[in-house]
């Protein structure tokens, strides 16, 4: 039996923050009291918060090409983005893999195949500090997205699964202006740039529809949450609810927002959006939809460290501490069937954030994961 006591701390619990003790017993919150216990490590009065999950990452495709033209090994790639979450107060984190491409990444697919290897690798090791699960990213107007996916449907660790369209002139890339912009910075011409959009409009048309239907009937009976991705409009919202999915990820509308909310969908919106205090893509600000009341969870979608930023960052002005921790932890838990872990109480996971905030700025000094001090 392995025991820790952590006290002299302000522990955020579901409905308040309290001043008291954590006891740790074998990977569990074993007891949670008011006051400073006899022993025990000293917090010197830091927050206390529930390990962070995150839903929806690209980190790891990040670490995989950190330049352009620079593309890094593998498997250190993984343990790096695996640090990176840990120091971020991120103990369990789905990592967000792309299956079929517009184009954006011609690398997407091996950065995939090599990322579920690794995975599949190292979590045998017992050497990666966070929780590793899987959000499988599925393209719908990409000719082999269902070929892609179908041998990583029935993998154990698959938590999340999202139905992307990335078309211009759709979703994300919905203003026409902007994605003529990025593709005249990524080098095209401007007649180029026009060709890409006709051809992409017109493989869209062909091929959504029929990708769309085979990937649900994949996944449904399987049971894993199913999200949709960038909805714009309530027809998209009210498509996508018709059709059994319950989560909208990433709204880029206060309209789709809103129109989620009534159809009994669960919204993630962006971290980084909340932090930067808008969009990069000139869609919708987190924070204005946090504000709506449409935001059940947050996720770091590209950077970890946004997760527990945005959440301190939208406390004490909607929401109260705990609500926004809620929406880094317990929520997202919830919402992908992780009923053991997002909460400090007793008998859940000993998944915890020691945190100090100076000058605004939460800053994370230890995490623990199942009891065991993993940063």
């Amino acid at each position: 039996m392995t025991e820790a006591v952590l006290t002299n701390a302000r522990l955020v619990l579901a409905d308040r923050v309290v001043h008291g003790s954590i006891l740790l017993r074998d990977g569990v919150i074993a007891a949670v009291d008011p006051g400073r216990a006899a022993v025990g490590e000293d917090c010197d009065g830091d927050l206390i918060i529930p390990g962070i999950v995150d839903l929806h990452t690209d980190n790891l495709e990040r670490q995989v090409q950190p330049r352009s033209s620079a593309r890094w090994p593998s498997r250190s790639a993984l343990i790096a983005h695996d640090a990176q979450c840990a120091a971020a107060g991120v103990t369990t984190v789905l990592d967000a893999l792309c299956f079929g491409d517009l184009g954006y990444d011609e690398g997407r697919a091996q950065t995939t195949q090599e990322g579920l290897a690794d995975l599949d690798a190292m979590e045998k090791t017992g050497l990666l500090r966070a929780e590793h699960f899987l959000h499988l990213r599925c393209e719908l107007p990409a000719p082999e997205t269902p070929g892609l996916v179908e041998p990583a449907a029935g993998h154990p660790r698959v938590r999340l699964v999202s139905l992307m369209d990335h078309s211009p002139g759709y979703g994300q890339y919905a203003d026409l202006e902007r994605y003529r912009a990025m593709r005249l910075r990524d080098g095209m011409t401007l007649q180029e740039a026009e060709h890409r959009i006709a051809f992409l409009q017109d493989q869209r048309a062909r091929v959504r529809p029929l990708n769309r239907r085979t990937l649900l009937a994949l996944m449904m009976p399987r049971g894993v949450p199913l999200a949709s991705h960038d909805d714009a409009t309530e027809a998209e919202v009210a498509e996508n609810a018709a059709d059994g999915i319950r989560i909208s990820e990433f709204p880029t509308t206060l309209v789709a927002a809103r129109a989620a909310k009534q159809a009994a969908l669960e919204v993630i919106a962006g971290a980084p959006n909340v932090v930067r205090g808008g969009s990069h893509s000139g869609n919708v600000s987190a924070g204005a939809l946090v504000q709506a009341g449409t935001v059940d969870a947050l996720a770091s979608d590209y950077v970890p460290i946004s997760l527990i930023e945005a959440a301190f960052c939208t406390a004490g002005n909607t929401l109260t501490l705990p609500q926004a921790i809620a929406l880094i932890t317990d929520r997202p838990a919830r919402m992908v069937n992780l009923s053991d872990r997002g909460r400090i109480a007793p008998g859940l996971r000993a998944d915890l954030v020691r945190v100090r905030v100076h000058d605004g700025l939460p800053i994370v000094r230890h995490v623990w994961r199942a009891g065991i001090r993993i940063a």
